[in-house]
């Protein structure tokens, strides 16, 4: 991909222009076919809603197929004999490979997704690196443990590959979400048939090209792309399939729950929906309270599952915190992501776009007090205004739903015991952030806040080293660390007599 000169020498910087898509077909055992129904379908750009490209549509032949593929390769191939130390050299290499297509990766999320270029390129591509080159690394690490029991006996236990793994990945960090389920489940020795969103299908295939390129065998990781109740359905509710992981709706977690019961009992964890809570107290810094405040929903265009989309303001402090937070969302950029100084693209596609504006209109109607924003920017695409509500109630739809988009509502609280009961008080529980200078305050919150992740005095610190998942249903299980790995894996108790022990 082409470069142009920075300031600082020693840096590049992207050539900010789309990319030409490479990769339109299904990837399965280890090369690119045409669906079996020949079907394919429009991914759009959310710049202007023009169609970018056509790509194959998978369903249910196709994940028989996939699965079929991967199961091969699970009981005859090499990926799960290998040591766990061998394994992780095949993923230490893909992280390679991947980092010199960095660029065009960033550019092509860009172009499907419509977050700005800048942060594809600086944020995600980082962190899919990161957690890859991470989960390498603890590949030959996973071991059970020897324990005590009574009688002439020993005990211990091991850790097996589930087998076949079927994921189910959202549209919001394509690439990262993409490996949040492959690397583990590579790593742990498994086989994956993996689904794209059917908006953002096209940096999943470049990096199954990439993965043979690596040396990842043949069958170990399908890629497809297709709709949910389609191909989705039918890797929820395939017999040969072990486990299902799935970010994205509770809504849709939901049926892939019943599914998983209904076809094996396989395994399912689930990232699923948030209304995450973001406390400011009244001793906080009111400039570190606004900018972390505004990261934490506008992150993304809005489109993040922890987004901070609840804010407590401690009623002292109240007004202040509103004009700052107010001023600093008015110098928002929003316009075309490929183009440089822009904080804000457009969002992921018509059906989001609706929604959202949905939710503005709710919060309108309501009596919500709108501050800035809450009309659409230009006459093409799917640009949205950062949005702030005021006096927001805790009944009110933009209170208790999830958005996913660039509108913050903003509620007054009185004390702590107050806003502990209305921050618990939703069905969600992903994360919650704490902006407080009082170390007693910031214990009691994080410890009283029903949530998977609690930030004090940060935000959005997502590292691959630290367990995430939900309280309540924000989902099932976790992801990332060593338990992230480990729920890609059965623990196998193993017994044996000891005979003429010296001691036991």
């Amino acid at each position: 991909m082409a470069h142009l000169p920075c300031d600082d020498s020693s840096t590049v910087c992207v050539l900010h222009e789309p990319p030409q898509v490479k990769y339109t077909k299904l990837f399965v055992d280890g090369r690119f076919v045409d669906a079996v129904s020949g079907k394919t379908f429009e991914t759009v750009d959310p710049r202007t809603g023009e169609v970018i490209i056509r790509v194959s549509e998978a369903d249910k032949e196709d994940v028989d197929i996939a699965v079929k593929a991967a199961k091969t390769a699970f009981e005859e191939g090499p990926w799960p004999r290998l040591s766990g130390y061998e394994r992780g050299r095949v993923l230490f290499r893909w992280a390679d490979i991947i980092e010199k297509h960095a660029d065009e990766l960033a550019a092509l999320e860009t172009l499907d997704n419509g977050k700005p270029v800048e942060l594809s390129r600086h944020s995600d591509i980082p962190s899919v690196l990161k957690l890859l080159r991470t989960i390498a690394g603890w590949a030959d690490k996973i071991q059970g443990s020897t324990i005590k029991v009574d009688g002439p006996f020993h005990a211990y236990t091991v850790y097996e590959p589930i087998g076949v793994i079927g994921a189910i990945i959202p549209w919001n960090f394509p690439m990262l979400m993409f490996m949040a389920k492959a690397a583990p489940a590579l790593a742990g020795g498994n086989t994956i048939v993996l689904k794209s969103a059917e908006q953002t299908p096209l940096t999943a295939l470049f990096l199954a090209a990439l993965s043979n390129e690596a040396g990842l065998p043949s069958g170990v990781l399908n890629v497809l792309s297709g709709f949910g109740p389609t191909a989705g359905a039918a890797i929820s509710g395939h017999m040969d399939i072990g486990k299902v992981t799935f970010t994205g709706s509770t809504v849709v977690g939901r049926l892939i729950l019943e599914a998983a019961a209904k076809s094996n009992l396989k395994i399912v964890t689930l990232e699923l929906g948030g209304k995450s809570p973001l406390i400011v107290c009244d001793d906080a810094d009111l400039d570190v309270a606004v900018e972390l405040s505004h990261h934490a929903l506008f992150f993304n265009q809005g489109q993040c599952c922890v987004a901070g989309s609840r804010i407590f303001v401690q009623e002292s402090i109240y007004e202040e915190f509103l004009k700052r937070v107010t001023d600093k969302a008015k110098m928002r950029v929003v316009g075309d992501p490929f183009k440089g100084g822009v904080d804000q693209g457009p969002q992921v596609d018509q059906t989001q776009f609706d929604t959202i504006m949905d939710y503005i209109n709710s919060g309108i109607q309501e009596g919500a007090n709108l501050l800035t924003g809450g009309h659409r920017v230009g006459s093409r695409g799917y640009y949205i205004e950062p949005t702030i509500f005021a006096d927001v109630q805790d009944v009110m739809k933009i209170a208790r739903e999830e958005i996913f988009g660039p509108v913050m509502s903003v509620l007054k609280f009185k004390n702590l015991d107050d806003v502990i009961q209305r921050a618990n008080d939703t069905l969600y529980g992903l994360a919650a952030g704490i902006i407080t200078n009082n170390i007693d305050v910031a214990n009691r919150l994080s410890r009283s806040i029903k949530a998977g992740t609690v930030w004090i005095n940060c935000y959005l610190v997502v590292e691959p080293q630290v367990p995430f998942g939900g309280y309540k249903m924000s989902g099932i299980g976790r992801e990332y660390g060593i338990q992230g790995i480990l729920a890609y894996m059965q623990v196998k108790s193993i017994i044996t007599p000891l005979k003429d022990s010296p001691w036991l």
